[in-house]
């Protein structure tokens, strides 16, 4: 018997077993067209802006709405917004949200709910808050239109607007939105195409959205996050599934329709099952992180961070989180690779042969004396799980760390990250995350880069110097001057090491094309609209 007919005889082997587990169940009618999808990871938290997770993103897309998104060649386009006009000195935006906009519970969306939404995103998110440096005002003129003003041309608003990264800047109603951006809201109500049904929400097992009919998409047809969302089910269950093998044979049996990021190991088997259509997404793809907490010793030094670039092979994680070697890539750029701000500048001692005795030399001299180094280890997550294993065993080879790894599930992770306590009183020293490639593409828009201190990412790495150079690059006049600008970006990045990013690949995505159609190519995380189910 051939390899690829084992694995399909035991992908179906291992859906025998969980047939009837949680087909079925919920209150959904047999008539209803149900959407039944298992994603990377699973629906933990509920504020959008909240965390950078990507999760976090595809449950906003489908609650909430934006006021620009970005098409397939990522250019902005309008979408909650109608109309807009730009002053002669490019400092004031006249914005006119467009007709039909409700939210979930039946109100009109105005004005206030866009300022009260925009501030609370500018405050979480690195682009937002970049982009509030340079505004003057942001207020409500009536219940459509709003008005934004600069304190200088500052030609990125529209891009950031419509960026499709996390955090994305969704509108939520004023009443959620003047919550404390340090707390997370509690009630989900958006005016996007789908509503989010709380009372079926079970963390760890499923997150369940329906058709909000009230929903009106724009005229223009669907391209990438822009266009017409046009919903085509009646209810869409993200159901989650922590083994990659049991998701994969859920596929192969037909329990479930779509399996975002199935794992490369049965790609062959899945590619060979009837009824299965296997896609890789057009984007470059995902770029690994290995953040750093730039509060606590070791890594407040900066040698200690140089040091770990002498330790760790970026080569090492590419066969580990992409088997397929057509979709690796070997990247040593901080905004990614196969993007216009490339550029590999500084690089030479992550590039060189591993050097453990330079690496204990530095660890040294910033005062490095053995003390336990605490890793978040992640152990449900589909490329992270494997990733912290190939860190961990590199970080042991070099023989003088002491390690300390606390195994939590991804949830977790995310929780604890956000802790600027000391290592020992429950905060942490390193974990592994990753970000779509066309996020980091752009200095701005690239969370985990920005070096604001207070106001950067979790790690909270702080570089007056590198934030001007930020800055610089946005007020930049053409490509070529921002080219140049990204190549002292990175050579400064690679002197300070806010992290070390590892492996760049792109993701398949796997679904049941006897049973879908329309289901849509995304430049980055994926959508549920405009997909039909037979």
């Amino acid at each position: 018997m051939s390899t690829r007919s084992l694995n399909s005889k035991l992908l179906l082997s291992t859906a025998a077993l969980i047939v009837g587990g949680w087909l079925g169940s919920g209150p959904a009618l047999a008539q209803d067209k149900v959407l039944r999808a298992v994603m990377h990871a699973d629906v933990r938290t509920l504020d959008p802006f909240w965390t950078t997770q990507t999760i976090a993103g595809i449950h906003g897309l489908m609650v909430y709405d934006t006021l620009f998104s970005s098409d397939i060649n990522l250019d902005p386009k309008p979408q909650m917004v109608d109309t807009w006009t730009v002053s002669n000195d490019r400092k004031i935006y006249t914005f006119k949200l467009r007709d039909g906009l409700k939210f979930h519970d039946g109100t009109a969306v105005t004005s206030k709910d866009v300022v009260a939404s925009m501030n609370r995103w500018a405050k979480r998110d690195g682009a937002g808050k970049q982009l509030m440096g340079f505004t003057a005002s942001l207020v409500a003129r009536d219940a459509k239109t709003f008005v934004w003003t600069l304190t200088e041309p500052y030609g990125l608003l529209i891009d950031i607007l419509a960026k499709t990264g996390t955090s994305i800047p969704f509108v939520m109603r004023e009443k959620e939105a003047l919550v404390d951006p340090m707390q997370q809201i509690q009630e989900v109500v958006g005016s996007g195409p789908f509503s989010f049904k709380r009372d079926e929400w079970v963390p760890g097992s499923k997150a369940v959205y329906v058709k909000f009919k009230d929903y009106v998409p724009r005229k223009e047809p669907a391209s990438g996050h822009a266009g017409g969302k046009v919903v085509k089910v009646d209810r869409v269950e993200f159901i989650w599934m922590a083994d990659p093998q049991t998701a994969q044979a859920a596929l192969a049996a037909g329990e479930i329709d779509y399996l975002e990021n199935p794992s490369i190991d049965f790609l062959p088997a899945l590619r060979s099952t009837a009824g299965v259509k296997v896609e890789v997404h057009p984007a470059a793809g995902t770029m690994g992180i290995i953040q750093l907490n730039h509060l606590h010793p070791p890594f407040n030094n900066v040698k200690a961070r140089q040091a770990m670039l002498y330790l760790l092979s970026n080569a090492d994680y590419l066969n580990t989180v992409s088997a397929d070697k057509a979709l690796q890539t070997l990247c040593f750029s901080y905004f990614g690779c196969n993007v216009s701000m490339e550029t590999d500048a500084g690089s030479e001692p992550y590039k060189s042969a591993k050097d453990p005795a330079k690496a204990e030399q530095l660890f040294k001299e910033a005062g490095y004396k053995g003390e336990p180094i605490t890793i978040l280890q992640a152990t449900d997550h589909q490329y992270i799980t494997p990733a912290n294993l190939v860190m961990i065993q590199q970080l042991r080879k070099s023989g003088f760390l002491k390690l300390d790894v606390q195994a939590m599930d991804w949830g977790s992770v995310v929780s604890r990250r956000a802790k600027k306590e000391a290592p020992a009183q429950g905060g942490w020293n390193i974990f592994i995350t990753g970000t779509t490639v066309l996020t980091s593409s752009s200095p701005v828009t690239h969370t985990s880069i920005g070096m604001g201190c207070d106001k950067a990412w979790f790690g909270w790495p702080c570089d007056k110097r590198f934030e001007d150079l930020r800055k610089e690059w946005a007020f930049a006049p053409d490509l070529a001057t921002r080219k140049k600008l990204a190549v002292e970006l990175s050579k400064r990045a690679y002197d300070q090491v806010p992290y070390i990013s590892f492996a760049q690949w792109r993701n398949p995505v796997a679904y049941r094309s006897d049973r879908l159609s329309g289901v849509q190519t995304m430049p980055s995380i994926p959508a549920m609209w405009n997909i039909e189910k037979k």
